[in-house]
């Protein structure tokens, strides 16, 4: 992502301010945990994509600017509460605020970002940035409880899978690179091209996540983690519909009921590799990838172009 950063380095440092301000509470605790969080911030990925995409078309200005923050505040708060349905204690290496301050007040602190972000738009009549990022918190909402919905009974195809990863990931990025552009021009045409790119991003960046759970590597979760919370990735889906009915059987039966046990799910993790589960995710990503590409090749050349490409293909080639 150098080539991002030297494109926006500045704005990237103006947005940081811009987010610093907007967490700021009266409320001491509240400003304790939001001290926490600004300092243990992620790659800031979704900013960067909102201020590129705003470059690409014009320039960058404040409206751009609420618009990253915006983004940013309500994948922060995403975050916070996923760790509470999730009950997950650590969050980017670090203590997650529900382990750090119990599930009220994590629950609480995502609410307070959530309205923060809102209110940020309100404030400012940013009305169709509000309501590009308003649709995106509804389909990733929509998103997850599909997940929970489908996990009970573990019997969807990829198309469900496909529902659930462009609701609860790509909805995100889509509405990151649509808003960036909303910032700067009134083209309908140009703000809908870039939520389709910045959903193509989204749906190659969840399956290369889905990937990791295969791997080696320390990705920040453990491999098989996905298969201990019977979640159902492309790489398993796609072998489900190829191996023998026996097989098949044994290897929901272990999702359901034996996913605790590191040797039984190593066995779905080897079944998997055998039967091309990890390249055919792989292949689809690529795709994905693809597509995303072909659309922004559609503009013109720029920095900001390149700079895009550049993370497009991050998404894809990143090792964690």
């Amino acid at each position: 992502m150098q080539l991002a950063k030297k494109v926006i380095g500045k704005e990237l440092d103006l947005f940081e301010a811009h987010f610093k301000e907007a967490v700021k509470s009266r409320v001491s605790l509240l400003d304790r945990i939001m001290q926490y969080i600004v300092k243990r911030k992620g790659k800031q990925m979704r900013p960067m994509f909102v201020l590129l995409s705003a470059k690409l078309h014009g320039e960058i200005n404040d409206a751009s600017y609420r618009a990253a923050s915006l983004v940013e505040l309500l994948h922060t708060a995403t975050l916070v509460h996923d760790d509470v349905v999730d009950d997950a204690t650590e969050r980017r290496g670090f203590l997650s605020i529900n382990a750090l301050w119990k599930n009220k007040i994590a629950v609480l602190v995502g609410d307070y970002l959530l309205s923060k972000g809102l209110l940020l738009s309100l404030e400012n009549k940013d009305f169709n940035t509000l309501t590009i990022l308003s649709n995106a918190v509804k389909k990733m909402s929509e998103g997850e409880l599909l997940q929970i919905e489908k996990t009970r009974n573990l019997n969807f195809d990829e198309s469900v899978y496909y529902d659930i990863i462009n609701g609860k990931t790509a909805s995100l990025l889509a509405s990151s690179c649509s808003a960036g552009a909303a910032s700067v021009t009134q083209d309908e045409a140009i703000i809908e091209k870039m939520k389709i790119f910045g959903e193509q991003v989204g749906m190659a960046f969840q399956i290369k996540d889905d990937l990791f759970d295969y791997g080696d590597a320390k990705v920040g979760k453990p491999t098989g983690n996905d298969i201990k919370e019977k979640k159902l990735t492309l790489p398993l889906i796609h072998i489900l519909q190829k191996v023998p009915k026996d097989l098949k059987k044994s290897i929901i039966y272990i999702v359901k009921n034996n996913n605790n046990d590191k040797a039984k799910v190593k066995f779905v993790i080897d079944a998997v590799k055998d039967y091309g589960g990890i390249e055919y995710a792989e292949a689809k990503m690529i795709e994905y990838r693809d597509n995303a590409l072909n659309i922004l090749h559609s503009f013109p050349d720029s920095p900001a172009r390149e700079a895009l490409e550049e993370l497009v293909r991050y998404t894809t080639d990143r090792a964690y």
